[in-house]
């Protein structure tokens, strides 16, 4: 029963991981490094540049940048809690 439980949660991370690095336009490489990184601390973090790199080609003079970054930053913030424990491959 767990077994089945751990397999549902890794397919539900894997879907939920590819919908909003395609939904927000984010690098998929870079993406997919801090998400796993970030299940792996069980926690996601702003500091250093692993977060900009996951942002889409964007000057971080464009008005839009900062709220870009605290939105994608606050869905992956979500998704790592939603999902910390489970283990498995983004």
């Amino acid at each position: 029963m767990i077994d089945a439980f751990f397999t549902f949660a890794q397919a539900e991370q894997q879907q939920e991981a590819a919908e909003l690095i395609s939904d927000e336009g984010l690098n998929a490489e870079a993406a997919k490094r801090y998400i796993t990184n970030s299940l792996r601390r069980e926690f996601a973090t702003e500091n250093g540049t692993e977060l900009n790199a996951v942002l889409p080609k964007m000057s971080p003079l464009n008005p839009q940048y900062l709220s870009k970054k605290q939105n994608v930053f606050q869905k992956i913030a979500a998704f790592v809690e939603k999902f910390k424990g489970v283990g498995g491959q983004v």
